[in-house]
């Protein structure tokens, strides 16, 4: 066991690698967000929402996006603090567009959610590990 111990010490820490979910989370909500620029009664009325929801749903994905990228460039120890608390919102954020765009899709169960609506439940979830974790990635 020692020996096995000894190779998985070896193999270097990629400390960055929270970027690998970062990047791609931020540019699907940017793209979600500025597909729905301008925002207008008729892009609302075409899903049944209210304008105002609409609108949230836009800036919010715009913004969640920006946040991601944001909150994760550390430039200075001084406003690191704030920069994962930028996370964090970010992927509150995240999560409950997710579940609005879940819950428009009125699925018949959980299950048909889990099993047939992967796109959705994989932004859900890494919105969820940003909430979570912040920047202590």
């Amino acid at each position: 066991m020692s020996r096995l111990k000894n190779i998985v010490n070896r193999i270097p820490e990629f400390c960055m690698s929270h970027w690998l979910i970062r990047i791609p989370l931020a540019i699907v909500f940017l793209q979600q967000g500025f597909s729905k620029l301008p925002v207008t009664i008729e892009g609302a009325e075409s899903f049944d929402l209210p304008y105002i929801v609409w609108w949230f749903a836009a800036y919010g994905e715009i913004g969640a996006g920006i946040g991601l990228l944001v909150g994760g460039l550390v430039f200075y120890k001084a406003i690191a603090e704030l920069q994962d608390i930028i996370t964090r919102f970010s992927g509150i954020t995240i999560c409950s567009i997710m579940t609005g765009v879940i819950w428009i899709g009125e699925p018949e169960s959980l299950w048909d959610v889990i099993w047939y609506d992967n796109l959705h439940v994989f932004l859900w979830v890494g919105g969820l590990f940003f909430a979570l974790r912040g920047n202590r990635t």
